[in-house]
């Protein structure tokens, strides 16, 4: 079963870089455009890492990871957060709840991609627990 990765950011452009990015490495890509189509897709379709931007129409990116972290059916699912807001408060609460990587734009798609190499190796090398530590 390839790995699924769900990309949810409402700049359609960056979406698309960061799906034709992902497709190169074999990975099926699930797009969503804001938070709430995020969520909605994150509970259907179970994805194996998600990259979550902040600022989106209708729930914002931490209210969306928040809303993982309650979830004890989704909780476990990594998260990387792609986004402007790169001030160290902004860094902090990505972190505090519950970001596996925090990761500001502008990007380098190749240093995305690695990030998600190696939380997916670290969630095939620890019995299944997909929770990653930098």
């Amino acid at each position: 079963m390839p790995v699924k990765i769900l990309v949810c950011d409402d700049e359609r452009s960056i979406v698309r870089l960061i799906q034709v990015n992902l497709e190169r490495q074999g990975w099926q890509v699930v797009t969503a455009y804001d938070g709430k189509e995020g969520l909605e897709k994150i509970r259907s379709e179970k994805p194996d890492v998600v990259i979550l931007d902040v600022m989106m129409p209708y729930m914002d990116g931490f209210e969306v990871l928040k809303t993982l972290r309650r979830d004890p059916g989704l909780q476990n699912i990594p998260v990387v957060m792609l986004t402007a807001k790169a001030q160290d408060k902004d860094v902090f609460e990505g972190y505090h709840y519950g970001a596996d990587v925090y990761l500001t734009k502008p990007f380098n798609p190749m240093e995305l991609v690695t990030f998600v190499k190696r939380i997916l190796q670290s969630g095939s090398d620890d019995g299944g627990d997909k929770r990653y530590d930098i």
